[in-house]
């Protein structure tokens, strides 16, 4: 098999030492209660495919939760970190060219094939909105952002009450079997004007072209961001 690996964002601090018993825990960073920093490490997880020929991993998530400093109660940002990996077995060689499936349709997060097989990974992000596992492929609450933009550089959202938001963090054609990789690494998001209770979790999608179509998602636990 061949390995590829994309190095996602390195942006603010590195955090270290996260270990596996504390994987549902969460801690306080800042003596000052007003400003402090919540930390989330988050369990791995793995899926699957119905037909056995992808499966898709993802091991040290972790998340760091800061209040706004604004202080408003209106905005918050989290720094998410993790690896996910993608072995497919079997996969139709395709040719990248124009995206052929619906854009901007409610969860998709564009994530339709565009002539290649494909993994893609973010954060489904909402604003008074418990995230089911039926994210991707349902119209969650009740405004749905798909535009699936990558957080280079950070990447702000304006989330009202019952609203949900795709940040797509990094993707990759599948061009061939093989084990694709996918690392990120204090990748900034950004949410603006939730008043009320916000949460997210990680997504990985996998398609597979061909006449054997198959569309794999992987969650992540949800977490709170405030």
């Amino acid at each position: 098999m061949s390995e590829n690996r994309t190095n996602g964002l390195r942006r603010g601090a590195r955090f270290a030492g996260i270990g596996a018993a504390a994987a549902v825990a969460m801690g306080l960073f800042s003596t000052g209660a007003a400003n402090a920093d919540t930390f989330v490490p988050l369990p791995d997880g793995q899926k699957v495919s119905p037909s056995g020929t992808v499966t898709i991993t993802r091991t040290g998530e972790r998340a760091i939760v800061s209040p706004s400093l604004a202080a408003n109660g209106a905005g918050r940002t989290v720094w998410v970190n993790g690896t996910v990996t993608a072995d497919v077995t079997e996969t139709p060689e395709g040719e990248v060219g124009p995206w052929n499936g619906p854009r901007n349709s409610p969860g998709t997060n564009n994530s339709s094939t565009h002539g290649t097989s494909r993994i893609s990974t973010g954060y489904i992000v909402g604003c008074q909105v418990s995230i089911a596992d039926d994210a991707i492929g349902a119209n969650v609450g009740g405004g749905i952002s798909t535009d699936g933009v990558s957080v280079s550089g950070g990447l702000g959202l304006n989330l009202g009450p019952g609203e949900v938001g795709f940040v797509e963090i990094q993707g990759k054609d599948i061009k061939k079997a093989g084990v694709y990789s996918v690392e990120y690494m204090d990748a900034e998001i950004q949410i603006q004007g939730c008043a009320g209770y916000a949460q997210a979790r990680a997504y990985t999608v996998v398609e597979i072209i061909g006449d054997h179509y198959s569309k794999t998602t992987l969650y992540g636990m949800p977490f709170s961001i405030g």
